[in-house]
């Protein structure tokens, strides 16, 4: 049908200079036809900008063309329901009447014919039996809007006395009819999709939100997780501490205490009778004894003590537990002095409890076996380590203890020397170095260093 219509436009018959009147009113139509495809074009590119200003475009086309003085483009109840206005109006100079709600053929603005009116009461009722094919009059065109074979509209104009409709412009109302019906129709399903794809973002961004904040629940659920886990290791941790502190109190501790208390008999007796040198003999040996029990109690208490005080209970900082140690469990004619230089930074436990247990095996040989009365205790926090000394005043051997030390690291079979094998053991498990010296008051210095542990971790 779009065939024909373009034969009717051109109405060339004959290209002979005999004709040259009929070629010159083809030439003047074809000109129109140009312009009014141009028009249509233009107006049916408004797809994307809504239905409303495509049906002001169409109009305005039809208008323009036909040099109209009315025209109406209206769609019939039903139909294309997405398409709004359903009507519009345009008069000769192009001002656009539309009215809502239009039950009667009165004319709010007192302006429109009633002729115009009644046609779009016709068009907007389905009164549309009478206008199914296209009606050309002088100055008069009714144009169906069709849509999968059924009339869904109508497209009507009005021209003025001095333009008189002919065959081509009805080509071209039939050609705006039928190219509206589906760039309104393309129109409705642009929208549509406009909306379902704004719909499916917001669908996205809140599926999106949901599961940024299921993360987070799911990371605040593992941290609850892991902390009850913890709960739990440390109730079954310290009920066990308790039962063996309870123990050691009860059983070992009673017992080393009984020891004592024997051995202090015997001493009295033979000194009492010590009148040579047999029981001068006995008596040191029984000193000895008496020495290693009180050492024994005042390491019983010292292990009980930590038993019963959980580590995390209170976060002791590494010179508060040094304090502690120095002033607690050691024996009474020991005077240690703790110094503590540079900013205390917090370090993991197992680094604390290494150099904790290494400053209290070095305060037990130098009580036990350094004869000494006065022990300093340094530490010294640097950006790269931390070191830990031992000093003290008693008649200890530097090079006699490194010798040991390096007898104590190779494989041994009698046990003996253990304190400094584990104390060079703890320092290395941490990366760091054992060093055993003369201490400025004139006995021994032990020097553990440890890295921080970001250095030691690189």
């Amino acid at each position: 049908m779009f065939t024909k219509d373009l034969d009717r436009l051109t109405g060339v018959r004959s290209g002979k200079g005999t004709f040259y009147p009929q070629l010159r009113v083809t030439t003047q139509r074809l000109d129109r036809v140009v312009q009014a495809l141009d028009a249509i074009s233009r107006a049916l590119v408004q797809t994307v900008d809504g239905p409303e200003k495509l049906v002001r475009a169409v109009a305005e086309a039809a208008r323009i063309h036909l040099k109209a003085d009315w025209v109406l483009l209206a769609l019939a109840d039903g139909p294309l329901p997405e398409a709004h206005p359903r009507h519009l109006i345009l008069d000769t100079d192009g001002t656009a009447y539309s009215f809502e709600g239009l039950t009667d053929t009165k004319d709010p603005s007192g302006h429109i014919p009633d002729l115009v009116l009644d046609r779009l009461l016709d068009i907007l009722r389905g009164q549309l039996a009478r206008f199914r094919r296209p009606v050309i009059q002088s100055h008069h065109a009714h144009v169906p809007i069709e849509l999968d074979g059924d009339v869904v509209g109508a497209f009507a104009a009005w021209t003025p006395s001095h333009r008189t409709l002919d065959g081509t412009d009805e080509a071209v109302m039939r050609i705006l009819s039928s190219q509206t019906a589906v760039a309104l129709q393309n129109c409705a399903l642009f929208q549509q999709s406009r909306g379902l794809l704004a719909e499916s973002e917001r669908a996205c961004a809140e599926a999106s939100r949901h599961a940024s904040d299921l993360a987070a629940r799911n990371a605040e659920l593992l941290a609850t997780q892991r902390e009850l886990d913890a709960a739990q290791r440390h109730q079954v941790l310290d009920c066990e501490r308790h039962r063996i502190a309870r123990e050691l109190h009860d059983s070992v501790a009673q017992c080393v205490l009984s020891a004592g208390m024997q051995i202090e008999v015997c001493r009295s007796d033979a000194q009492a009778k010590a009148h040579d040198e047999d029981g001068r003999a006995l008596v040191e040996r029984l000193d000895v004894a008496k020495d290693l029990t009180r050492s024994a109690v005042e390491q019983l208490r010292s292990a009980i003590y930590a038993l019963n005080h959980r580590g995390d209970a209170r976060r002791s900082s590494l010179p508060e537990m040094l304090a502690q140690l120095a002033t607690v469990h050691m024996p009474d004619d020991l005077q240690v002095t703790l110094h503590v230089t540079g900013a205390v930074v917090e370090m993991p436990s197992s680094v604390e409890h290494a150099l904790l247990r290494i400053a209290g095996e070095a305060l037990f040989n130098t009580a036990m076996h350094g004869n000494a009365s006065r022990a300093i205790v340094r530490l010294t926090y640097r950006p790269a380590a931390v070191t830990l000394s031992i000093a003290d005043d008693g008649i200890g051997d530097p090079a006699k203890l490194r010798m040991l030390l390096r007898l104590a690291d190779a494989p041994d079979v009698d046990g003996h020397h253990r304190g400094l094998a584990n104390m060079l053991a703890r320092v290395r498990e941490q990366g760091g170095t054992l060093d055993i010296g003369r201490s400025r008051i004139g006995g021994v210095r032990v020097i553990a260093t440890v890295p921080q542990p970001s250095r030691a971790a690189s």
